[in-house]
């Protein structure tokens, strides 16, 4: 009778054991994984990414599929090998700027830009007409010409400035507008805030 009673109980434990694995691996999450080699500190892009079907187990942090958005952009803390699953402490900060955008700054004083300008704040650069050719004068241009209008969004404002009175204003900016920025005469540049600080 012992035997038969242990026998009994070892069938309950197998097929407890058998359920139990059946659920867990029913049990399964959407995740990202990587889908091509991505070196360290190499921006992720979409094309980088593809969504396979894991286990879920409390005892690893997963990327979700559903945030793919979020992570394209972010740039790789260790190279990542096709295959791998996502996880958040692989995933390091935004890449900045974002692709097609440069940061630039420059020194305006009193009346060049809006007393309280803050980071954040949406602008329009107003650069001399005279800066389309490198800031060479233009014999066909006179001092009446339009000059030319940049958006960009103030990342900072240096109130301490370059030491000479000027406040030094960092900006980001399409980079294809960078190259007559950095033309602009010294002092030439006007800054008008086109909308409020987001937030």
């Amino acid at each position: 009778m012992p035997f038969v009673a242990l026998g009994g109980l070892l069938v309950v434990v197998c097929v407890l054991a058998y359920a139990y694995g059946a659920a867990q691996l029913g049990d399964r999450v959407q995740v990202l994984a990587v889908a091509r080699p991505v070196a360290a500190g190499q921006a992720i892009t979409a094309a980088d990414l593809t969504q396979v079907s894991a286990a879920r187990d409390s005892g690893v942090r997963l990327v979700p599929a559903a945030d793919a958005a979020e992570v394209v952009g972010r740039t790789a803390v260790v190279p990542l090998v096709a295959g791998m699953l996502l996880t958040p402490e692989v995933l390091g900060d935004a890449a900045f700027p974002p692709g097609g955008q440069v940061t630039a700054s420059v020194a305006v004083k009193p009346g060049q830009y809006p007393q309280g300008l803050a980071a954040a704040a949406r602008v329009a650069v107003y650069v001399p007409a005279t800066a389309r050719d490198g800031g060479q004068p233009d014999p066909a241009a006179t001092s009446a010409a339009a000059p030319d209008r940049l958006s960009a969004v103030v990342l900072g404002v240096d109130l301490a400035g370059d030491g000479q009175g000027s406040t030094v204003i960092t900006l980001l900016l399409d980079a294809s507008d960078a190259p007559l920025l950095a033309a602009a005469p010294a002092g030439a540049v006007v800054l008008m805030q086109t909308s409020p600080v987001e937030g």
